[in-house]
């Protein structure tokens, strides 16, 4: 039995419509390509070591850092989402995501936010923050340096948030301001109270108790050895690895 990954061709229908489309010479097979990448991400390869059943490395990496630039990995979790019937429920969470050697400068680029890599007491790391259904599927992803505070990405989540009934999270998102924020999108929070908290607000255990799955998620994420190790020294290509896992784990 081949150890090759194979995207089905109904996932590929599915999301076909978000790549841009061909300009004079029809490009190499989508489908392909995509099958490559997908493989070199999964396994931790690096791109020269890619099975030449897919083409060329080269291919295979110019599509992707191009088409990770044009945000079209970035997009798909969530477009698939859209075309998906609301659960009612969303969760978000962190997770730590180390970074190898070879891509550890933190230092700034112009007119960027540099490579979003912060010491922690695990080291040099990013941090990846969620968003997720009530299965667990991700909706939105952010990517901070790992020394960001969880506010960071809350905040910038929170204003294209879908409709929702409610948001489970820990109480490391315990803040009045992200409250109100749930509320003013008639979104009932459901956040455990900080234990320092005055006065302590009360939650739904029942419905706090399934949040394991959105902690399922980001761990099952880092099987792919692309995203428990950062190897790109880029973040806009990292999240597009992170985004690509995240189609093929829970949205195919």
């Amino acid at each position: 039995m081949s150890h090759l990954y194979w995207l089905h061709e109904a996932d590929l229908k599915r999301i076909q419509h978000l790549f841009p489309k061909p300009r004079g010479v029809a490009r190499v097979d989508d489908r392909r390509v995509l099958s490559g990448i997908i493989h070199v991400i999964r396994n931790g390869l690096r791109w020269r070591d890619a099975p030449s059943d897919y083409g060329s490395h080269k291919t295979l990496y110019n599509r992707w850092a191009r088409w990770s630039h044009m945000g079209v990995f970035a997009r798909i979790p969530t477009e698939l989402a859209a075309q998906g019937e609301g659960t009612g429920t969303l969760m978000i969470d962190v997770t730590h995501l180390k970074t190898h050697l070879t891509v550890s400068s933190m230092g700034l680029k112009k007119k960027g936010r540099g490579r979003l890599i912060g010491r922690t007491k695990g080291g040099l790391n990013s941090k990846l923050h969620a968003v997720t259904d009530a299965a667990g599927r991700p909706i939105q992803l952010f990517l901070t340096a790992g020394n960001v505070s969880d506010y960071l990405g809350a905040r910038a989540l929170l204003p294209s948030l879908p409709a929702a009934d409610w948001m489970r999270a820990d109480r490391g998102y315990d803040a009045d301001w992200f409250r109100e924020g749930l509320k003013e999108r008639s979104i009932e929070p459901c956040i455990a109270s900080r234990r320092n908290r005055k006065a302590f607000i009360p939650h739904d255990i029942k419905i706090y108790r399934s949040r394991h799955k959105i902690e399922n998620m980001l761990g099952r994420s880092k099987d792919w050895r692309r995203l428990a190790t950062r190897y790109d020294r880029c973040p806009i290509i990292f999240l597009s690895a992170i985004a690509l896992a995240a189609t093929v784990l829970f949205w195919s």
